[in-house]
């Protein structure tokens, strides 16, 4: 009854952001992060859904649906500010209680320092920092109990007009980084992280690519190890609307055996648009180099 209503409500909600949406940026499905940031004036949103089959090792946790909302927001150019919260529902062997309910809830900052013009061959720099507060149910397995201090370093570098790459590499100061039964869960120490994407614009419309991700802790703890390979793209369906799908597995107690995660990102470009001089509307002329595909509108 709970994973029914969560799809539900997860359906819903796509579509009243649908009626909504005009221009879209996103980077999912993949968890490697790119440089670019929400135009000034706009509020980004990503939705998706991710069903994985854990490891042996977190039983008698059996599956994990998450269903992910991510709101950004730039108040300034090269700033991007975010809140994000899941919707948890873990499936169990048969004689433990399935868990359903809001996972812990993350606030996070990202800055570009270093932005190169769309058609450079120069990398393009940026750092996010992100503090996630244990507002889920630690008796049900869905929070962690922990407040999490992340640093992540960003890259990205186009190899050609339609091929770029991203790297990432963060270190998580205290905390750790599981989302209810999925991640790494050790309680103290430091966890170091890093990804690297591969994207290909196939057309105007079609982006496709493949990650490597990972993390691993010095601390005390199972499940201290992590690493997954991500295969899927991002199909623009009209300008302000894209649909990105992904198939992810990998090794270690920390990372799904097999997942698959379908999602919708969007921009509201009905935000309030901050005014340059003579009445020039300063967001509308900002560029943005992204690693999605963009429609000329």
């Amino acid at each position: 009854m709970a994973s029914t209503r969560t799809r539900f409500l997860f359906v819903l909600l796509l579509l009243t952001l649908l009626v909504n949406s005009r221009q879209s940026y996103a980077q999912m499905p993949f968890y490697t992060d790119d440089t670019s940031t929400t135009q000034i004036g706009k509020f980004h949103v990503e939705v998706f859904e991710e069903l994985d089959r854990l490891p042996s090792s977190q039983y008698p946790d059996l599956r994990q649906n998450t269903a992910n909302i991510k709101v950004n927001f730039s108040p300034t150019r090269h700033l991007e500010l975010d809140i994000d919260a899941p919707y948890i529902h873990i499936s169990r062997a048969e004689g433990s209680e399935t868990a359903s309910g809001i996972g812990d809830t993350e606030l996070g900052a990202k800055y570009t320092f270093r932005e190169a013009p769309p058609d450079s061959a120069l990398a393009t720099f940026g750092a996010s920092l992100y503090v996630e507060f244990p507002t889920g149910s630690v008796r049900q397995g869905l929070g962690s109990g922990l407040t999490d201090y992340w640093l992540n370093f960003i890259a990205q570098k186009p190899l050609s007009a339609t091929t770029r790459y991203n790297i990432n590499l963060g270190i998580l100061f205290a905390g750790n980084t599981s989302t209810g039964a999925v991640g790494i869960q050790t309680r103290r120490g430091q966890v170091y992280t890093g990804g690297l994407s591969l994207l290909h614009d196939v057309s105007s419309r079609l982006t496709l690519g493949a990650e490597i991700y990972g993390g691993i802790s010095d601390g005390a703890g199972s499940d201290r190890s992590q690493l997954q390979v991500l295969m899927g793209g991002q199909y623009a369906i009209r300008n302000g609307l894209s649909l990105s799908l992904g198939i992810l597995g990998g090794k270690f107690g920390a990372t799904p055996r097999l997942g698959g995660q379908i999602g919708i990102s969007l921009d509201f470009p009905d935000a309030i648009q901050p005014q340059g001089h003579a009445g020039i509307d300063v967001g509308s002329i900002q560029k943005r180099y992204d690693a999605g595909p963009c429609l000329d509108p």
